[in-house]
């Protein structure tokens, strides 16, 4: 039976065909598989561009070519005779170099009259094993050769490709759905936050209500950290460019903004915290009684990210970390990562994620140059982890290449209710900033030892969490997250004065409300409260404003009988305890 991988790599071969076929004089690059199908790169430069009209035509053309396609042959050739193919492509001239230089072998493969340079991994016999209904053409993007911007803009036509038809409806219907929930979508149309051009794109500025929604998260991580022994601190936002060439920041790290040079010395927006936590932990003598010694602070960072890669709240230029450093001994390793994984543990079910799994990532075992410290600091750290792990119980898997270049990880992968997949949370453990720092603490016997640093964020950064927030409720937040958690409707104005009641006696119970004063009908201003997906509405006319209650209509439960006014504060004040 033909794989997955193996239908989509030969259906980016038949995108390939239908292209030659149709556009003749664009070249070839490279077309992979994706998660979600398969695509490939091409150069129209020397003719016709195809457009997003133009997908329906070609995705035609590949279903006309495939029923003659009933067999993917491969055969080994010279270099030579690979270049002699492809002497008018510079793409494939290129991709021949690279696997000559590697003395592996080259191969073409040909099905009907197209032939490609490929390694391999096909269906057999594609009009058999691909099912007519199980792809499409997706979209068009441009995409540089090689991603590089310093190479030709290519044009990139991405298909999706499942095993069934059916399974394909299911994906495209997903899709549907992830669009509803986008939020760059959704966070215009609740005020949340924004991106203005003057500013700067990848710097995100927030509305009243998106500034609410953020305190709130980071109000619920403060609380939770310092119940549990974790204490503040602050640090400015930038810094001397000296302190990243001890950290090794500056060698190592390649998103850093450009020097601004102060007092003829140069000075650097912070990319990262971790230095400022180590000097000030130095700035004062420490005893093994005073450790672990956990310092947190919520702060914005600025890393260059490129223009291409920026997208809402997901990928900015400026991040703000729920961050924190436990200066420990190496004995209490083990029992503060435990507390750590605890306590993400506790914020992933407050928040309505169940579904997550653990990427222990290590170093690039095979170019260690790029990282700090020796063989045995690295071994020791892995393991370290490794054992905390194996004792919660969670899944976890190891992953080479996605440790940081001062220590290895735990970064926490989860799903959200559309299957996507997000890193949020990370614990990093290090033995190495605190030997370049000349940590110190003194131990037992009085002498003087080095403690072990874990560097651990449960948000990763606000804003992306915010935008995962967002997709994962539909906007539709929580109570206890709500901006606006009641908003009072007077059915008419002369209403108005016991709706401002209404609303000052919430705020003073700490309830976020706000009443509807706009000279519109109730209609009107119910469906604009759904539209803005507000928890409560609570309507009030004649009979509510004699009878001093009020009429309940719940975003979750719809409509409910109308109630005394301290019988709804207690209830909606219930459910923000709860964080339900």
């Amino acid at each position: 039976m033909t794989s997955l991988e193996g239908k989509r790599h030969t259906l980016a071969h038949l995108l390939a065909a239908a292209v030659t076929e149709r556009y003749p004089e664009a070249k070839l690059a490279i077309g992979p598989v994706i998660d979600t199908g398969f695509y490939y790169d091409f150069d129209f430069s020397s003719g016709e561009t195809p457009g997003e009209a133009d997908l329906a035509a070609l995705e035609e053309a590949m279903r006309a070519i495939l029923s003659s396609w009933e067999e993917m042959r491969g055969v080994e050739v010279s270099e030579k005779d690979a270049r002699d193919r492809f002497k008018n492509n510079p793409f494939k001239l290129e991709l021949i170099d690279e696997i000559a230089t590697k003395g592996e072998k080259l191969t073409l493969y040909t099905a009907g009259g197209f032939t490609d340079l490929c390694r391999g991994g096909h269906a057999e016999n594609p009009a058999k094993d691909i099912a007519g209904g199980s792809f499409a053409l997706d979209r068009i993007a441009g995409a540089y050769w090689r991603g590089d911007e310093k190479n030709p803009m290519l044009t990139r036509i991405y298909g999706l490709a499942f095993d069934t038809k059916e399974e394909l409806a299911a994906y495209r219907a997903q899709q549907e759905e992830a669009k509803k929930r986008d939020h760059r979508k959704l966070g215009k149309e609740l005020e949340i936050f924004t991106v203005i051009d003057e500013i700067g794109p990848g710097l995100p500025l927030f509305y009243p209500k998106g500034a609410l929604l953020r305190r709130s998260i980071e109000n619920y991580i403060t609380d939770l950290q310092e119940s549990r022994g974790y204490v503040p601190i602050w640090i400015p936002h930038i810094t001397k460019g000296r302190l990243y060439e001890l950290s090794g920041h500056l060698q190592k790290y390649d998103a850093m903004y450009s020097p601004m040079e102060v007092d003829g010395e140069d000075y650097y927006l912070k990319p990262m915290n971790c230095p400022h936590f180590m000097m000030l932990y130095r700035t004062l003598p420490h005893s093994y009684k005073q450790l672990p010694l956990r310092y947190t602070s919520t702060t914005t960072n600025y890393r260059y990210e490129k223009s291409g890669e920026l997208s809402g709240l997901t990928r900015v230029r400026a991040l703000t970390q729920d961050d924190c450093h436990v200066f420990c001994t190496p004995e209490q390793i083990e029992s503060e990562i435990t507390l750590m994984t605890e306590m993400i543990g506790e914020v992933y079910r407050t928040f309505g994620f169940k579904d997550f799994w653990v990427r222990i990532s290590l170093r690039d075992s095979k170019n260690k140059a790029g990282y700090l410290g020796d063989d045995a600091v690295w071994d020791a750290a892995e393991e370290a982890l490794r054992s905390v792990m194996k004792k919660t119980g969670w899944e976890y898997r190891e992953a080479e290449n996605e440790a940081a270049f001062y220590g290895p990880k735990l970064d926490f992968m989860l799903k959200d209710v559309l299957g996507r997949e997000w890193q949020l949370s990370t614990v990093q453990l290090d033995f190495n900033l605190p030997k370049r720092f000349e940590l110190e603490y003194t131990d037992a016997e009085g002498k003087k030892a080095q403690p072990v640093v874990i560097h651990r964020a449960i948000l990763g950064s606000t804003e992306r969490f915010m935008a995962i927030m967002i997709e994962h409720y539909a906007g539709a937040f929580p109570t206890w997250l709500s901006p606006v958690q009641a908003r009072v409707l007077p059915v008419s104005e002369k209403h108005l004065a016991y709706a401002k009641e209404i609303v000052a006696a919430l705020k003073a119970a700490g309830v976020r409300a706000e009443a509807d004063d706009a000279n519109e009908s109730l209609g009107k201003k119910i469906r604009a409260g759904k539209t803005e997906k507000i928890p409560y509405l609570l309507v009030v006319g004649d009979a509510e404003t004699e009878a001093g209650t009020v009429s309940v209509e719940s975003r979750d439960a719809g409509k409910l009988d109308a109630m005394p006014l301290a019988g709804f504060i207690a209830r909606i004040n219930e459910e923000i305890r709860a964080r339900a």
